[in-house]
């Protein structure tokens, strides 16, 4: 099993990424996000892989991240999810708002992901609500105080949804650190979100 890539890119399609590998290309499927941050073409990059083998295929999906590639993981063990809505789902929402749609039970937040209605957003959410243990540890430690909880305020305000909004908040702060100021938090914020 292929569990790593690293080469260099030489191009991206909506969903996948084509790794050129000492002559070999590797044709990638990824989330939105990961190909967002994918390079342009001539540039070397490094992807996480989680390879799928079936009798009539063998796909490669690539993520950025660990954590990425472990939500995908976990989601494709909700029964009616495959690969391509497990990437809808990380394309939608970033781990981080992931755990804190499944935490709050929040299903309408997964209804974001392309391919995704209400009953099987209800299935994921019943489903994994109690499987999120650590994943939901850092994105749901605590409400967020201070600066933080204004900063979630003006993202709710400016019509981001409270679930994406706390958790792109809670990731500036571990990244700032708790006396970040609110300006450079809501900045920090609304530039993950733009992701």
């Amino acid at each position: 099993m292929i569990a790593m890539l690293a080469g260099v890119v030489d191009g991206t399609t909506a969903d996948a990424i084509v790794l050129d590998v000492n002559g070999v290309g590797y044709l990638v499927f990824a989330s939105s996000r990961t190909l967002a941050r994918a390079p342009r073409a001539g540039t070397p990059l490094r992807l996480l892989i989680e390879t799928h083998v079936r009798e009539d295929h063998i796909h490669l999906y690539g993520f950025a991240d660990e954590p990425e590639r472990e939500w995908f993981r976990l989601l494709m063990t909700v029964q009616g999810v495959g690969a391509k809505l497990a990437l809808a789902l990380l394309s939608a929402l970033p781990p981080d708002a992931l755990a804190v749609a499944l935490a709050a039970q929040d299903w309408s937040a997964l209804k974001a992901a392309e391919g995704v209605g209400p009953k099987l957003a209800q299935r994921i959410v019943n489903e994994l609500k109690d499987k999120i243990g650590a994943f939901a540890a850092e994105a749901v430690a605590a409400p967020p105080a201070g600066a933080a909880s204004e900063a979630v305020s003006a993202l709710v305000n400016l019509g981001y949804p409270r679930g994406d909004a706390h958790a792109v908040i809670a990731a500036a702060t571990r990244q700032l650190g708790a006396a970040a100021p609110l300006d450079a938090l809501i900045r920090t914020g609304l530039k993950e979100l733009a992701r």
